[in-house]
């Protein structure tokens, strides 16, 4: 399970510039439910009032975490330090003395006599710092939002766990303004109306914890819709602060992107229902600014920029959404033990990056060609920026090594990797499927026939995957492994294109308004807290034949003046420009303006491309089309 943002952007250029009665129990409270409570009308200063009450304890000391890592995001979130005035109460309504002994751990003594705990959780949008990807800071769709027409409640940034008691089941109250709408598919037990009408308070119940942190929540002025994609029922809540969007108008987009994802898995059915939450930022300083999505087994969470035109915000949810839904097929049937007993605190990480971001990252790009959503242009274009940007991170590491690694140095920074040579290797292994089966198999078959030998309830053992993987299929994927997920050595992506009749060149290439492939043309002066266009402007033709020149300065797109706190945001919405469309940019150019008013056409660059070999055979056409439509 992994967070996929869109493309750090800015961060890729700063870089390039970085009293109630209790259950008795013979133990602790093992078989009592946790009851909790969140009180989403006493909000002050952004803070939530939360209370935790956790049944009798037998024991002389308890310990209370919040997650310090959370499944999904590979980085450290520590949401204990969004937690304020932590206050441990007994059965006579006495406060009890507290130790927090870590950023996340609250230990309690004399814990017999301790009745409840109550504490204020901050919300994670306000502090997000620029590029927050990677800076020990939740990644947006993991975090938390609590304002007076939205919460976002991504449960693992309110609720936390008793060390010996996350099995426990959980009963969730969830106090919040009458005039919200609730969007959750954690499952509801009851609601109470209060006796003046303006407020609701809604039950939930929770097998365990990670139930708990699995079922994120929307609350506020929501727009949602739900309809049947086969036999999933799809649920789709949409915040949009200025109603630019709606879960209305991007149902036809999700229906159609979601219907052709079940025809390309076929038989593969893990979840009756899945929900999608989008929370549209605004680009205010206090909005999110980590923009892309995070997975859970039958939802996600997605954050993208509210100012997106229809089009952009359409073609964002189908790069987006797809792959986290496309987790339903792994993790959510195909794990490691890792995965399955999660330690929150303390976790331990699978060697099978390149299965779980990778494979799910190749299928999201996979399907659009298989189901004619894109032409096979676009797919190579795809498929050669992933080769393009894989090369600007360490193409010579152990994919294995930095998976179970990944919160380390020098581990930690090549972990955008599994969104590009990670999907480029499951790409590698269709093919050499493909290959071997003459056309039959492929790594879709390979994921069903691991689905089948598992499944949600029964992990893998991580040590032993690939070699299960080799003996279901043929010994050269042994080499391969050896060679380029376990080994260090680059992979020749030629000789694998070669295969299906295809080859790499150079040539015109297209590309779009921020990359020329995968080299950013923008540079920074964060002190002068300034964007401009470097060098590589002049390799870019919709820019440089329209007069742009290296140092131009970004001053306003299409009326926004761009700042060092709404760069990212702009940056992504030039990135999702779509040709066809009219543009304004005002830049700066030695102190005097220049105005560029013009509509988008296909830039392309010169360099590596994707194409058609001339002396192709018959067999490698036919896999070829058994490759990208079988």
């Amino acid at each position: 399970m992994n967070t996929k943002p869109i493309t750090a952007l800015l961060a890729a250029i700063l870089m390039a510039s970085c009293g109630t009665s209790k259950k008795s129990s013979s133990d602790l409270a093992v078989n009592a439910p946790i009851e909790t409570f969140i009180n989403l009308s006493h909000v002050v200063n952004d803070k939530a009032p939360v209370t935790i009450n956790p049944g009798r304890f037998t024991t002389q000391t308890v310990t209370y975490r919040l997650p310090r890592v959370i499944q999904g995001t590979y980085s450290v979130s520590d949401f204990g330090k969004y937690v304020d005035d932590f206050k441990a109460f007994d059965y006579d309504g006495n406060e009890m003395p507290v130790v927090k002994t870590d950023e996340n751990t609250w230990t309690i003594d004399n814990a017999k006599k301790l009745d409840k705990i109550t504490y204020l959780v901050n919300d994670t949008f306000d502090i997000e710092e620029v590029g927050g990807i990677g800076n020990e800071q939740p990644f947006s769709p993991a975090g938390t939002n609590i304002e007076q027409t939205n919460d976002v409640l991504n449960l693992h940034g309110f609720i936390g766990y008793f060390d010996s008691l996350k099995s426990n089941q959980y009963k969730l109250d969830v106090t919040a303004p009458s005039n919200f709408t609730r969007s959750s598919a954690l499952e509801q037990v009851a609601t109470k109306t209060s006796e003046d009408g303006r407020f609701v308070t809604t039950s939930y119940f929770a097998s365990r914890y990670f139930d708990i942190t699995d079922n994120p929540m929307f609350y506020g002025n929501l727009s949602v819709e739900e309809f049947q994609v086969g036999d999933i029922k799809i649920v789709l809540s949409v915040y949009s602060p200025n109603k630019v969007h709606s879960a209305q108008s991007l149902k036809e987009t999700i229906f159609k992107m979601m219907k052709a994802q079940k025809t390309f898995l076929g038989d593969i059915n893990s979840t009756p229902r899945y929900d999608i939450f989008l929370y549209l930022s605004e680009g205010l300083p206090e909005s999110p600014k980590g923009y892309g999505a995070l997975e859970h087994h039958t939802s996600t969470v997605v954050v993208l920029p509210e100012a997106s035109s229809d089009e952009e915000l359409a073609e964002s949810m189908i790069d987006v959404v797809s792959h986290e839904f496309f987790h339903i097929v792994t993790p959510l049937s195909v794990h490691s033990e890792d995965v399955h007993y999660f330690d929150y605190n303390n976790p331990t990480f699978s060697k099978h990056l390149w299965m779980y971001e990778g494979v799910t990252e190749y299928f999201a790009t996979l399907f659009q060609v298989n189901q004619d959503l894109v032409s096979e242009a676009d797919f190579y274009n795809k498929i050669i920026q992933k080769i393009q940007m894989s090369k600007t991170m360490d193409d010579a590491m152990s994919f294995t090594i930095m998976s179970e690694n990944v919160l380390k140095d020098p581990y930690k920074d090549q972990y955008l990797n599994v969104y590009q040579k990670g999907a480029l290797i499951g790409m590698c292994i269709d093919i050499m499927l493909r290959e071997e089966s003459n056309g039959e198999r492929g790594i879709l078959w390979l994921m069903k026939e691991l689905s089948n030998k598992y499944g949600k309830d029964k992990p893998f053992e991580d040590d032993k995957l690939i070699d299960e993987i080799v003996a279901m299929t043929y010994p050269s994927l042994g080499e391969f492994f050896n060679s380029h997920v376990i080994g260090d050595i680059p992979i020749d992506y030629n000789m694998f294109l070669n295969k299906v009749g295809l080859e790499l060149g150079e040539g015109e290439i297209p590309t779009n308004y921020v990359f020329n492939g995968g080299a950013l043309i923008f540079s920074a002066d964060p002190q002068a807290g300034k964007i401009f266009f470097s060098e590589a402007v002049k390799d870019n033709s919709f820019w440089n034949d329209n007069g742009v020149q290296p140092g131009d300065v970004l001053k306003t797109v299409n009326g926004t003046e761009l700042t060092m706190q709404n760069a990212n945001q702009i940056l992504q919405l030039m990135f999702s420009w779509n040709p066809g469309q009219e543009i304004e940019v005002i830049l700066d150019r030695n102190g005097e303006d220049v105005v560029l008013k013009t509509t988008t056409i296909q830039s392309y660059t010169t360099g590596e491309g994707i194409m058609e070999k001339e002396d192709a055979t018959a067999q490698q056409v036919k896999l070829r089309e058994a490759w990208l439509k079988g």
